[in-house]
């Protein structure tokens, strides 16, 4: 666990709760206007929060009637609030199932040069029927087959950002030599699922890698990030669960040959804060109360992989019956293993089940003063439930408006949170070293791969 946390912005729409848009205290700007998302980078890093992170949905859902969506792509997103920030981290989710390897390396390479070394990418192999559907496949892949053209993804991916040297780059405009041929290399990757020849057109990030980050939590999830990612997204309503699962994840680590200190765990939180605890559970009340139940219904039937819920009444108790066994599942296995869990454990009606997962969709919710805020965080942390938190505010931008001016500084003061900024890339800021080039700097990497010889150009 590092001495001091990590915080990471999770932007969503107008807020987590999926009525934010509504509520008063939600901005009303586009969710297509650049400005808005500007706005909560610089919030964040007045904060000195470590990153920003943008979610992505390939399909619009049958609940966009009532529900605020549509907003811009993030990498496209990533490289305007490059230019726009000094500081923080810049994080984009995308998809391994519908982005070509050779593409996605050479946007996310351009966004960490653009950016200076901010840039992340959170590693998803997406899970909704309707984008299969929007990508030419009538049927989503099976969630195992997901993941394992995901492992050779990353293997491709990474290859492309090592097939510059950090040296290649010349640019002796005097001896007309702008990049040395022997320090670019091809990848020549031919795998079961992709064919890349290589090399990037693009040199090497200057992170040599974007920080890689991962949500999964299924078995599969756990033992993708166990063995690649840095930073792990993961949902958790109680402490106990999350403690379990940075536990298990850390030995996972240890077995695929990481350090266990290799990973930095960070839980979902979304926090109401008010003044009082009972000025802070009526902004959940507000917001539940503004709910409409199509739109929970929608979320939850696609946590299941679309099965039809329209016959539950909303004001009876859920048993465990009444929802598919997750292992059955080709979405969201560990999302739907959450659900059940708490279905099993409390028995809540189908209304109060749609409330609990509007909040933050099965991620930990609080409400309270911003000293009992920073009191969960800090509790979150010394017990080893997490190395940080992935930030949700139920409504942006007042939720994280106050997060910053109330409850950061209370995490300063306890000596858990920076007070500034140390270090100028991502990867700097959540105390992880720069990947080694497996082409170039490795023992073994000395003609393991043919040398790019390619003349000729576009």
């Amino acid at each position: 666990m590092p001495a001091t946390m990590h915080l990471n912005l999770f932007v969503h729409g107008r807020g987590h709760h999926e009525a934010a848009w509504r509520h008063s205290r939600a901005s009303t700007a586009p969710l297509t206007d650049i400005a808005y998302y500007v706005d909560l980078a610089l919030i964040a890093e007045s904060g000195k929060f470590d990153s920003v992170f943008f979610a992505d949905h390939l399909a619009v859902g049958s609940e966009i009637a009532h529900a605020a969506r549509g907003g811009l792509e993030p990498l496209t997103t990533l490289a305007a609030l490059a230019v726009a920030t000094e500081h923080i981290g810049l994080i984009a989710t995308a998809s391994t199932s519908y982005t070509e390897p050779y593409n996605l390396a050479r946007q996310f390479a351009s966004v960490d040069h653009i950016s200076g070394g901010r840039a992340g990418w959170n590693i998803v192999t997406s899970w909704l029927q309707s984008a299969a559907a929007n990508y030419g496949d009538q049927q989503l892949l099976g969630h195992d087959e997901r993941y394992a053209r995901a492992f050779e993804y990353l293997d491709v991916v990474t290859k492309l950002w090592d097939s510059w040297a950090d040296d290649a780059r010349i640019d002796d405009a005097a001896y007309g030599i702008y990049a040395d041929p022997a320090r670019v290399r091809a990848v020549a990757h031919a795998g079961e699922h992709y064919r890349v020849a290589g090399p990037l057109n693009i040199p090497r990030p200057p992170q040599g890698y974007p920080l890689l980050v991962q949500a999964g939590s299924s078995p599969e999830g756990r033992r993708f990030a166990a063995t690649h990612a840095e930073a792990v997204f993961t949902a958790h309503l109680e402490k106990a669960t999350a403690v379990e699962f940075a536990r298990d994840l850390r030995a996972r680590a240890v077995e695929a040959g990481r350090s266990p200190e290799s990973i930095r765990v960070l839980p979902g939180l979304s926090p109401a804060i008010g003044g009082t605890e009972h000025e802070a559970q009526r902004l959940w009340q507000e917001l539940n109360e503004l709910t409409v139940p199509e739109v929970g219904l929608a979320h939850l039937s696609a946590r299941f992989g679309g099965v039809d819920l329209s016959h539950l009444d909303l004001d009876e108790r859920l048993s465990a019956d009444d929802l598919p066994d997750p292992r059955t599942v080709q979405a969201a296995q560990s999302r739907a293993e959450l659900i059940l869990r708490l279905v099993r454990r409390e028995r809540p009606t189908l209304r109060s089940l749609l409330h609990t997962l509007a909040g933050a969709r099965g991620h930990h919710i609080t409400a309270g003063t911003p000293e009992q805020i920073a009191d969960v965080i800090a509790d979150w942390f010394h017990v080893g439930a997490a190395d940080g938190f992935n930030i949700m505010p139920p409504v942006l931008p007042s939720g994280l408006t106050d997060f910053v001016a109330e409850v950061v500084p209370l995490l300063q003061q306890k000596g858990l949170f920076r007070t500034d900024y140390s270090a100028s890339t991502l990867r700097g800021l959540y105390g992880l070293p720069r990947p080694a080039n497996r082409l170039f700097d490795e023992p073994d990497a000395a003609g393991s791969e043919p040398l790019f010889s390619g003349s000729g150009s576009a």
